[in-house]
């Protein structure tokens, strides 16, 4: 079973800055897909950003230009650098991955907490 084991989150004044950490169990080449969602409180989950095994990146529009999605391949590791943040970021952001062999695997991670203060 696939673990993804999300870090970084924490509370942030607007304006500041956080980056979060995604570590799959596992090799990270076995995903085809990565990506981060978010969930605010009484909200639906949303993508926020998606990365390719092949390094092509997806933004949410309302996001372009303040987040950034990379995948450091050689660290195992999916990242997403958040700046300029906004009260209205703050939500739970799951790491998410898609795996490709017998079928297709989606896995979440638990989760991690960003709080933005006005």
């Amino acid at each position: 079973q696939v673990q993804l084991v999300e870090s970084g989150g924490g509370l942030v004044q607007a304006g500041g800055s956080l980056r979060l950490s995604c570590v799959p169990s596992g090799s990270i080449f076995s995903f085809v897909i990565m990506g981060w969602y978010r969930q605010a409180p009484g909200k639906q989950r949303e993508l926020v950003a998606s990365i390719t095994r092949g390094g092509s990146t997806q933004y949410a529009d309302s996001l372009k230009g303040r987040f950034t999605i990379s995948r450091d391949n050689a660290q195992k590791t999916m990242y997403l650098q958040m700046s300029s943040l906004k009260p209205e970021d703050t939500a739970v952001y799951y790491c998410n991955a898609v795996q490709i062999t017998t079928g297709q695997y989606e896995f979440w991670g638990q989760g991690t907490q960003v709080t933005v203060s006005s």
